[in-house]
């Protein structure tokens, strides 16, 4: 099937099943024209912002469905990886350790924590596994409006970056390629691709500072459970 498909299954449940706004359709920041679809469809070396269009998905692709909807006026963000087919083991690897990075992100939010220490887990883990983390996206507070601060880095030192506190929401969303960390954005004005065409992939999840910990916003049915290596 085509990303323009799979775009327009997605807006139908969106629209007339779970009654929400498809948020991405439409949106326009500073700088970019309108996003003309209700989801983004990034495919093997696509980072993020993938457009959906005529594009066939064949036998060993990897894809991120990045989904976004507004209900009762709050926003919800998330994305998963899907292999079409049979990926490489490659493939496969790049996927599972860019799942661990998210939850090893997620497993440091708290109270008293500081975002550093998100990026620093995210980053280390990735590096370990001799992968490169995207600069020039990231994590972001959301609530009321899609993108608010504060803006959450997938690298970064422990320790530092401002205190989380309970109540805050934001998305952890790491972008890991398996080549080295430099993009572009292709003359659609929002795809990012790989400058070196190796695969990219991407998972998220909407989280709340609890004062315990944290919550998971974005759990739905199909949801993965978190990796054997986060407690």
């Amino acid at each position: 099937m085509t990303t323009d498909e799979l775009d327009r299954l997605c807006h139908d449940y969106m629209v007339q099943v779970q009654g929400c706004i498809p948020a991405p359709l439409d949106y326009a920041p500073a700088g970019y024209k309108p996003y003309p679809k209700s989801i983004c469809t990034s495919v093997n070396h696509q980072v993020c912002h993938g457009v959906p269009g005529d594009k066939r998905l064949k036998n060993g692709d990897i894809i991120n469905l990045d989904i976004t909807v507004i209900k009762d006026g709050w926003h919800g963000d998330t994305s998963r990886m899907f292999l079409v087919g049979e990926a490489s083991i490659q493939a496969r690897r790049l996927c599972e350790v860019t799942f661990e990075c998210m939850w090893l992100g997620i497993a440091r939010v708290r109270a008293g924590a500081h975002l550093g220490d998100i990026g620093e887990a995210i980053q280390r883990h990735a590096e370990k596994n001799g992968y490169s983390v995207v600069r020039e996206f990231c994590g972001h507070g959301i609530g009321r409006r899609f993108h608010e601060e504060p803006q959450v880095l997938h690298y970064g030192k422990a320790g530092t970056g401002i205190l989380l506190e309970p109540g805050m929401t934001f998305t952890i969303e790491p972008m890991i390629n398996a080549g080295k960390a430099a993009i572009r954005e292709l003359a659609d004005g929002w795809t990012i691709v790989t400058k070196d065409h190796s695969l990219s992939a991407q998972w998220e999840h909407t989280i709340l500072v609890t004062e315990t910990g944290y919550e998971v916003m974005t759990l739905s049915a199909g949801t993965r459970p978190k990796p054997a290596l986060v407690a």
